[in-house]
């Protein structure tokens, strides 16, 4: 397999997952703005949509999306328990956190990555994404992450987006510590620790 990859942007949540697993793939550094590789390939023709993450397989087929990458990754190493079995009510919660991953943290951090949006629109942007900290806090209080004990593709996605708070001033500790202390816990996991030092936002 080869998972391509931006250091630090959401292809971490798959890298991640990857470590977790135990299986192995190759990385392939992307730059996003000229849509190329590290090695000056065009990542258009690996992926017309021109993100990561994209997993490509062995057969040579591609995987787009982090929530459906994470849970191949996750369904191809079922010991691991990265996600619950297929059909299981479980399963459907962990989809149902995936998904309000994806629209409302994902999507909701995007818009302050843009250098052209006016500050007015970014704080607006971040009083809204403090609603859903407010939530994600409750659902986390006295639990150590989102399934309960057991960590999952989830945590590694919602780890991901939530460290994006360092490049905005966003003050966990201080308003969501119950969010300091899960981000800080899913850090100090093996794998967690493995992604970031291969991405270099490790040392």
């Amino acid at each position: 397999m080869k998972l391509y990859f931006s250091p630090g942007a959401c292809s971490l949540s798959p890298h991640i997952v990857l470590q977790e697993a135990g299986l192995a793939a190759d990385l392939v550094q992307v730059d996003l703005k000229a849509k190329t590789t590290k090695t000056g390939g065009d990542f258009r023709s690996i992926n017309p949509k021109g993100q990561v993450p994209t997993l490509e397989l062995d057969d040579g087929d591609v995987l787009t999306e982090g929530p459906v990458i994470v849970q191949y990754i996750a369904d191809r190493k079922p010991e691991s328990k990265l996600a619950p079995a297929a059909g299981t009510k479980e399963r459907y919660r962990l989809q149902e956190w995936l998904n309000y991953i994806t629209s409302e943290m994902h999507k909701g951090f995007s818009p302050l990555f843009n250098p052209n949006a006016p500050d007015q629109w970014k704080q607006a942007v971040k009083d809204m994404l403090a609603l859903r900290f407010d939530f994600l806090s409750k659902k986390l209080e006295g639990k150590p992450y989102l399934m309960g004990g057991t960590f999952t593709v989830a945590d590694a996605y919602l780890f991901t987006i939530l460290s994006w708070g360092k490049y905005h001033n966003i003050d966990y500790a201080a308003k969501w510590p119950v969010l300091q202390a899960y981000l800080g816990r899913v850090a100090e996991r093996p794998a967690v620790q493995a992604a970031l030092k291969a991405e270099g936002l490790l040392k």
